[in-house]
């Protein structure tokens, strides 16, 4: 089995179309790299014979040389990635390839938030899935990812679910493994995976909203995820939607933190209800027309379509794509969605392509792994 190695200049090139789209046949990739056929051959000869590469029979007979064309291809397998999220509670992991497909998952509960206890937790969860590795082989990167903000792929200078300052995650885990381990915003994280191995992929502009605790907003330009410490702050949360409504906890009037999170619905519907109440219950009274739930659903609906045309307007994306574990608000509230998106949209517009990630937490480890297939490949993380 080959090693992949961080390429370098055409090769990177060749190896992370082949990665992202293959298989690929080598005309295509000529043309994709600026190659002429033969320089191409030289460049993925090498390649090819330390099976970093490999040849698939595909496609209809190349009369060049009268037999079935030969694309070229990885094999994702040759290399396995963990991918943690740690959230205020629970520690989500899982196992994929190198193309990012999900072979295994798990999840811990964080009880102690101290970073020793994090940190033997994470690298418990990590040898907990890295056993299901096809022939018991080590992988390849490690992958965490946090809520807050994160310097150098290593120190988490401001984590508020684990109430975290200054704690260098990347290094503690380290000193207790010798897989290579790449620590990131997870919002970051999970824009890069849209971005790779997701709905944004061949995207060459895309906006990622997520709803949950928090309202996080990730971007992608020029085919590149715009990248800053503001991603860790959640600005966007405090975008105003609605004039007359709730107050957030820095005393916004309906801002898309008081009108869209969990916390915010649960509490809104709750306390009509005069129940402690759950989100998907929420969702589910709503769905029927109940007088308590329905009108906080339908509002958080509307605010959701304002935020999306407000986001829309200003980086006119050819996609927007909708995810976090509070992502259901679209479907059910897809009606009051659309109304609120077109009251803030010109006619004329263009209409929006969306789509809906899935709502599980499993998502966001899957850009922890991502970060860590990055850092192999490239040499850094983006």
């Amino acid at each position: 089995m080959g090693e992949w190695r961080p390429l370098t200049g055409p090769s990177r090139q060749v190896a992370l179309e082949i990665l992202l789209d293959g298989p690929l046949s080598r005309a295509e990739l000529s043309r994709r790299v600026g190659l002429s056929p033969g320089s191409l051959t030289r460049l993925t000869k090498p390649m090819v014979e330390s099976g970093l590469l490999v040849e698939v029979t595909a496609g209809p007979t190349d009369a060049r040389v009268g037999r079935p064309s030969q694309p070229l291809d990885l094999d994702p397998a040759t290399h396995h990635f963990v991918g943690i999220k740690l959230t205020g509670d629970t520690a989500i992991g899982v196992l994929t390839t190198l193309r990012a497909e999900v072979i295994a998952s798990a999840e811990r509960p964080l009880i102690d938030h101290t970073p020793s206890a994090v940190s033997r937790l994470v690298l418990e969860l990590a040898d907990d899935l890295a056993v299901q590795v096809p022939g018991q082989r080590p992988i390849t990167g490690l992958g965490v990812t946090v809520g807050g903000r994160v310097t150098d792929r290593s120190e988490v200078r401001w984590g508020p679910y684990l109430n975290w300052v200054d704690v260098p995650l990347g290094e503690i885990l380290a000193a207790g493994t010798d897989t290579p381990v790449v620590v990131a915003n997870d919002l970051n994280a999970l824009t890069e995976a849209t971005h790779w191995f997701g709905a944004g992929r061949g995207s060459d502009r895309f906006v990622l909203l997520t709803i949950g605790v928090g309202v996080g907003y990730g971007l992608v330009l020029h085919n590149r995820t715009v990248d800053s410490p503001d991603t860790s702050i959640g600005l966007i949360g405090h975008h105003p939607l609605v004039p007359d409504g709730p107050r957030c906890d820095r005393g916004h009037h309906g801002c898309a933190l008081s009108l869209l999170t969990v916390g915010a619905i649960t509490g809104q519907v709750g306390s009509v209800l005069g129940r402690p109440v759950d989100y998907e219950e929420c969702l589910d009274l709503a769905a029927k027309g109940d007088v308590a739930a329905h009108p906080v659903v339908s509002r958080a609906g509307r605010a959701l379509g304002r935020l999306i045309a407000a986001a829309a307007n200003f980086t006119m994306p050819e996609l927007v794509v909708l995810g976090g574990e509070g992502v259901r608000l679209a479907e059910v509230a897809h009606d009051e969605l659309l109304a609120g998106l077109h009251a803030d949209r010109h006619p004329s517009a263009a209409e929006l392509r969306m789509v809906l990630q899935p709502a599980d937490f499993t998502e966001w480890a899957r850009g922890a792994a991502v970060v860590a297939i990055q850092t192999f490949v490239l040499g850094r993380g983006n």
